[in-house]
């Protein structure tokens, strides 16, 4: 995995995009010393979404084995303290 900082990747963007392309590399971007981004390849995030939907799905199955019930307009009121500004309700 390489690593650039915020600055390396202004100037290389190009270079760093196909060997993330070209070659499945994966470049980590830092600020400050700080991990702030990644590049990665489609196959990669492809792989992290259906991880992410897999976990998502144990969960759900999981609450649904959960005793009890709850009404629509029940979590709707617990969720709302939650809701983004300005996001439809």
């Amino acid at each position: 995995m390489t690593r650039v900082t915020a600055t390396e990747l202004r100037v290389a963007i190009s270079d760093l995009l196909d060997r993330v392309a070209r070659h499945g590399e994966r470049v980590v971007v830092e600020r400050y010393g700080k991990r702030v981004a990644a590049l990665v390849s489609p196959e990669d995030i492809e792989l992290l979404e259906a991880i992410e939907d897999r976990v998502d799905i144990e969960a759900a199955l999981q609450a649904l084995r959960e005793p009890g019930r709850r009404s629509w307009p029940k979590v709707k009121a617990e969720l709302a303290p939650h809701r983004p500004e300005g996001e439809r309700r």
